[in-house]
């Protein structure tokens, strides 16, 4: 009887797996897509315990080979190994950021130990190590083609700082340290989004002073949405707090909001982060102290640009005392506005955004609400595609409803080809708006990395953002802010169309240099030709005033205290917990002493604090390295120049091809470092960045 139901449970197990959406190879045009359309969340388990089992079996293969460890036996392999695990996972992420819900949180919090366990299987497998070390080895001696070797050279050197040359009972801590991480991150994330999606704050029709006509029909929509019909939503979010805090009359509730905000996960609720982040923080420095290293930011930051902690911070505290000093001017200012109009009050933090509006109208004549009239969404989106035309020779054609599999209804795809040849290189989806179970913020991801080594294969590049959606027949009217994260994040997807690596692991990224490819975008929204042909008035469809344009133009440097300090003290946080010693450890109090330590202006507040701050411990990617931002932006502000003096200016073909060459096809296949230094002839100093910023420029 046990048998026969053994045997029914696998046969019903085995036909789970034959018919799920999640394993299968991806079909169709454009190289074959993702079947967003057909994915079933109680596909998620079995898929992904299915990819994992073949992917081990996959190495199995790669290390039960007799012959010599060779680049082709043993490097390829491995490159072609775990694609139908990393189809499956696409749709994972998919859930995860764009989708999330309890039923999937519930998934998420099992899988997340069981993951971190394979992917131990695999970075501590002795024998495929001692492969790997052997073809990287002998690609001293002997070098390989130049792709190859640095293909070699990042395996080896990942598997090398995942402890793969550690001891077997170093090997099983190491493993189980990665486990407990890979729970608290989950964790740490959901808590984050519990907090966004619980405290909205409702308005009244008598309580909306200030606010725009368009915003006070999205935030009805969002109220009627959420079930609360004839009220306004202002939602934790910053694409809703932020435009609240500016315009919003009314002090009381800009308090209120500020504090919504700038309080997730830090509210001693179950939702609460302090501990997941104590307990992170040790654990990361345990899991590097059996490496030999003293501090977790020395072991992250051995392969980045920046290659020490000290160096990033000499950055960071080169540029801190200016932006500082700058606050201190932005807020003399609006004191004296408040002043003037007999406010009687202080400026605080939750009144930053809304003075400073009323300087910028007073300083330069500049209403940001009358800017956001020419900032439409679509005109936007046009502008990239006339910038990735322009500057890099590719079209975006709209791909016809229904041709290609989507998640959600919002979610539009365009075909991405060379302007020249007609050429295909992939496709770009955009999830432009904001809703229920979707993270916050904006990123770009790829669904399918070029390579060529195992038959071409095209990109399927993504940006998502979380702009408030409309309502119905209303344009989405964005800040000028808004619409530069959208070029920023436009930057990765042309990062990732430019690609021409061989290998995928040429594809992966070096954290303080690839967010240069999208902060270098940025630069060409306020170029003549983006703001002449795309910044044209939402209701009358003229284009916008050259006298708002030189106004814009003029206040370029406007607020950058606020926006270098808020920045560099989440950056300088992260790099400061992580060098701090974690035992005992008190994350608010050590926010509050270390910000006071520095000096931290009391009218405004990290742009992430530690509770909530997702880029450094919702993973990895970014802990110790959210620093990377200025450090791209060195190199960013002094590309900037180089295109300002060129004879075509932004638009300069030679230059752009250049840039193209240099900075974006090559991806990860040279050293950052020398890829700058074959675009500009030398490399970065921190003289444009200063400029760039309206702050004094070092003398040395």
């Amino acid at each position: 009887m046990v048998s026969t139901a053994c045997t029914q449970n696998k046969e019903k197990e085995a036909s789970m797996q034959n018919n799920n959406v999640l394993l299968e190879k991806w079909t169709g045009p454009y190289g074959g897509v993702p079947s967003f359309d057909k994915m079933n969340i109680q596909d998620i388990k079995p898929a992904l315990e299915k990819g994992m089992g073949l992917n081990l079996e996959e190495i199995d293969a790669i290390t039960n080979n007799a012959d010599l460890p060779t680049f082709e036996n043993t490097i390829v392999r491995m490159e072609k190994s775990g694609e139908v695990l990393d189809r499956v996972q696409k749709y994972y992420g998919i859930w995860s950021s764009n989708l999330s819900s309890p039923e999937f949180r519930k998934i998420q919090g099992e899988m997340a130990p069981i993951l971190s366990e394979f992917h131990s299987k695999i970075s501590q497998n002795k024998k495929l190590f001692e492969r790997i070390k052997t073809v990287y080895e002998s690609s001293l001696k002997n070098p390989l083609e130049a792709d190859q070797q640095r293909t070699t050279q990042l395996i080896y050197e990942r598997f090398a700082m995942d402890g793969a040359e550690l001891n077997e009972e170093k090997k099983a801590r190491y493993a189980d340290i990665n486990k407990e991480l890979s729970t608290l991150y989950t964790n740490f994330s959901n808590n984050i989004l519990a907090d966004e999606e619980n405290y909205v704050v409702y308005l009244t029709k008598n309580q909306l002073s200030g606010l725009s006509d368009s915003m006070i029909k999205a935030a009805a929509k969002t109220a009627t949405d959420k079930g609360h019909e004839g009220e306004y939503a202002i939602t934790n979010t910053r694409s809703s707090m932020d435009p609240f805090l500016t315009y919003s009359n009314e002090r009381t509730l800009r308090e209120k909001v500020w504090k919504n905000y700038y309080s997730r996960c830090d509210n001693g609720d179950q939702f609460d982060n302090n501990e997941n982040i104590a307990k992170i923080l040790k654990l990361r420095k345990e899991r590097v102290a059996l490496l030999g290293f003293d501090n977790y930011a020395d072991w992250r930051l051995q392969n980045r640009m920046a290659k020490t902690p000290e160096n990033a911070i000499a950055l960071m505290d080169a540029v801190w005392p200016s932006a500082i000093a700058r606050v201190k001017e932005e807020v003399a200012d609006m004191q004296a506005v408040a002043n003037k109009n007999n406010d009687n009050l202080t400026i605080a933090p939750w009144d930053y955004r809304y003075y400073a509006e009323k300087v910028r109208k007073e300083k330069y004549d500049l209403d940001s609400n009358e800017v956001k009239q020419y900032l439409q969404l679509d005109k936007l989106t046009q502008a990239l595609f006339f910038v990735a035309g322009e500057v890099f020779n590719f079209k975006f054609t709209p791909v016809p409803d229904g041709t290609v599999p989507v998640f959600h209804k919002d979610v539009k795809v365009w075909e991405v080809t060379n302007k020249s040849t007609g050429e295909h290189i992939g496709l770009w989806y955009l999830d432009p708006f904001a809703r229920q179970g979707k993270r916050s913020g904006a990123w770009a991801t790829t669904y399918r990395d070029y390579s060529t080594f195992d038959g071409k294969k095209t990109v399927l590049g993504s940006n998502n953002s979380n702009f408030v959606k409309p309502a119905p027949g209303e344009a989405v009217l964005v800040s000028w802010d808004d619409a530069t994260t959208f070029l920023h994040e436009f930057g990765h997807a042309l990062h990732f169309f430019s690609s021409e690596v061989r290998y995928p692991m040429l594809n992966g990224g070096v954290r303080d240099y690839t967010e240069f490819q999208s902060q270098v975008l940025e630069r060409w929204l306020s170029t003549d030709k983006v703001i002449n042909q795309f910044l044209v008035h939402y209701k009358t469809g003229k284009a916008i005033p050259a006298a708002l344009v030189a106004k814009i133009k003029k206040a370029s440097t406007f607020n950058q205290g606020f926006s270098t300090t808020e920045y560099l003290a989440s950056a300088i946080m992260d790099m400061k917990l992580h060098l701090a010693d974690p035992a005992n450890i008190d994350i608010d109090a050590f926010e509050r002493e270390t910000l006071a330590a520095m000096n931290m202006p009391k009218e405004l507040v990290m742009r992430h604090r530690t509770p909530h701050f997702g880029h450094v411990f919702s993973g990895e990617g970014y802990a110790t390295a959210y620093y990377g931002y200025m450090w791209a932006d060195v190199l960013t502000a002094d590309a900037a120049e180089a295109f300002q003096e060129a004879p075509g200016g932004f638009y300069d073909k030679e230059l752009a091809a250049k840039m193209v060459k240099y900075l974006f096809a090559p991806r990860n296949s040279v050293d950052p470092a020398e890829a700058y230094r074959q675009f500009r002839g030398r490399d970065a100093t921190i003289d444009a960045l200063m400029r760039d910023r309206g702050f004094p420029v070092p003398e040395n």
